[in-house]
């Protein structure tokens, strides 16, 4: 681990342990009932710079929206992508942003900070309980109304799918609705969505049809992805041929990450681009997307395609995508016989 990896980690450990508790008196805030409760100006808080987690907040974000048609959202973030994830969301009013890399840009920092405390929100909402900059922030800003994203164990019970990471911040912030008198929803959650508008499909549409020029239906498959989530280059290449195999009616196209690597050894015909937009507008126009664990398997579920994700860590209940017949496939204790049953039974829906 290099030094500035191991500097990361203390600082981590380090902030967690002095932002613990940033919160605790809030479980039992004290909430006028008598007041007239107006919504009309909301902070989310979500720290992260992953393309990943920045979608996965797609589904609070409509929630908000939805409870809340009329107000306006800003958002706390980090890095630059949440320009983009947002974009078509009407409600988003400021994206609030924190530089990637705070030490090397103290000024843009504390700026930061200083634009969270000069503005006043109604409801202030902690996306990730585990986030020290997220309860910092929740704890700074100027709120009637503050949720640092606690865990609520009744919540909890009710719930079979709160573990993932997508729902529970609704199903929190709904449980924190009913102390504002609010009634409590039992809709399903929201999924993620890129929002993509009828020029972005049209534009990815074309792009399939440039890729494949038949009149086959396509498959999209994603062969990358980081760290031991990313699978061998034989797995991949013995799953590929059974495709080619089971799916001999339909094209297969191969969208490329950022690093132009390919675990089949560019075999299918690809795509390549770091437009995540068009990336997203593009797998929207396939019947299904199949891929690993990533931030391109999660675009794929916001580009609201059917989604196989496949799982070889034990975090599938967290990151699982879960719209659209969206599966998840466990690779520790299912072959690709078993892999083939599932796409079928997706692609018999669509």
């Amino acid at each position: 681990m290099s030094i500035l990896k191991k500097i990361n980690v203390f600082r981590r450990i380090l902030t967690r342990g002095l932002t613990k508790n940033i919160g605790s008196s809030q479980k039992n805030q004290e909430i006028d009932l008598t007041q007239k409760i107006e919504i009309n100006r909301v902070l989310i808080s979500r720290p992260n710079h992953r393309l990943g987690n920045l979608l996965l907040i797609t589904p609070l974000v409509q929630e908000v929206i939805a409870t809340f048609p009329d107000c306006k959202i800003d958002l706390f973030v980090k890095g630059g992508l949440a320009p983009i994830v947002f974009q078509n969301y009407k409600n988003i009013n400021y994206i609030i942003e924190l530089p990637k890399k705070p030490f090397k840009n103290l000024i843009d920092y504390f700026q930061v900070w200083i634009k969270i405390k000069k503005q006043h929100y109604d409801i202030v909402i902690n996306v990730d309980k585990g986030s020290s900059s997220g309860r910092l922030s929740a704890q700074f800003a100027d709120a009637k109304y503050k949720f640092f994203g606690e865990a609520d164990e009744t919540i909890q019970l009710k719930h079979n799918d709160y573990e993932h990471i997508a729902k529970y911040p609704v199903y929190e912030f709904r449980g924190f609705l009913t102390k504002l008198g609010f009634q409590e929803k039992d809709s399903p959650v929201p999924p993620l969505d890129l929002k993509l508008s009828p020029v972005e499909l049209a534009e990815g549409k074309k792009i399939v049809d440039n890729i494949v020029p038949n009149d086959k239906k396509t498959i999209s498959i994603f062969t990358y992805a980081t760290d031991d989530k990313c699978y061998s280059e034989t797995w991949w290449e013995e799953f590929y041929e059974q495709l080619k195999i089971q799916y001999d009616d339909y094209n297969i196209i191969e969208v490329l990450p950022v690093e132009n690597i390919s675990q089949i050894g560019f075999k299918a015909p690809t795509f390549y681009s770091k437009d995540i937009r068009e990336i997203g507008s593009v797998i929207a126009n396939t019947e299904i997307f199949i891929g690993a664990d990533s931030g391109i398997m999660h675009l794929a579920s916001a580009s609201l395609t059917p989604t196989v994700g496949l799982f070889s860590r034990p975090n599938q209940n967290k990151y699982e995508p879960y719209n659209n017949n969206s599966v998840a496939i466990n690779t520790n204790t299912s072959n690709t016989p078993d892999s083939i049953k599932v796409i079928n039974n997706i692609l018999r829906k669509n």
